[in-house]
């Protein structure tokens, strides 16, 4: 058996970081070396041997933990939100000076939802209309998800390569947020309720026809997949990769 990769896990002690631990350990070909929680010193990753690193902690310290992890030469996982285009350049620079290390920042590692939303941006091109509905537990920080928002920019790109027009909208007054934020031109609108975990429908219409693409996550368990491929495939991909549909045979 080849050796296992050695894992720590950021963020071990909030949902996602504790499903990501049971995640790894449970694989036989990772081991994990360290779990971090909150005010853990990250120097602790470097002594217990670690080559990887998973971030499931807060937009606050995600760019500092993933700037730490690639100035130590560790490859980096990431599903913590907050990363702006402009953050994702600043680490870039950052990896241009460890052209060795792999980063994979991903809005969503659910591998049904990566696949909705490449499907759906292939389909944008052909309608006329593109709206996003997304529903998550009302204890999200962020809105829209990140999984929304890759999700517009994934439909928007499309649609100016195809020249598509607009959405038609005649809209002329509204109650501030009736009709979702602007992502790139697609709107997209958020719903926070009780009960839900993490899902997503994208609306495609013409005239006569409807297309609905729902992708739904009953558990964060359905994250842990993704996670698992990030690590595996990481360090064979060198630089950052925004988005695990780029680790994904799309026939792109």
């Amino acid at each position: 058996m080849s050796k296992r990769i050695s894992v720590a896990v950021l963020g071990a002690g909030g949902r996602m970081g504790a499903e990501a631990v049971a995640a790894v350990e449970a694989a036989e070909d990772l081991e994990l070396v360290a779990a971090l929680g909150r005010g853990d010193a990250l120097e602790q990753v470097l002594k217990a041997g670690a080559t990887h690193v998973v971030d499931l902690t807060v937009p606050d310290a995600t760019e500092a933990n993933v700037r730490f992890a690639v100035e130590h030469g560790l490859h980096a996982v990431v599903g913590t939100t907050g990363w702006t285009e402009a953050r994702r350049a600043a680490l870039t620079d950052a990896l241009a000076e460890h052209p060795e290390v792999g980063v994979l920042i991903a809005p969503n590692f659910a591998l049904g939802s990566v696949l909705a939303s490449a499907f759906a941006a292939q389909a944008a091109q052909y309608f006329e209309s593109v709206e996003i509905i997304e529903l998550h537990h009302p204890n999200k920080v962020d809105a829209p998800s990140g999984t929304a928002v890759r999700t517009a920019e994934l439909i928007a790109a499309e649609r100016a390569a195809a020249a598509c027009g607009a959405s038609p909208d005649a809209t002329e007054t509204a109650l501030d947020g009736a009709r979702g934020a602007d992502v790139e031109g697609v709107r997209v609108h958020s719903v926070r309720l009780r009960g839900l975990v993490a899902h997503q429908e994208v609306l495609l219409g013409s005239a006569g026809e409807q297309l609905t693409l729902r992708h739904d996550s009953y558990d964060r368990a359905s994250f842990m997949p993704g996670v698992l491929l990030g690590l595996r495939k990481v360090a064979q991909r060198p630089g950052l990769t925004y988005g695990l549909d780029g680790y994904l045979d799309l026939g792109r």
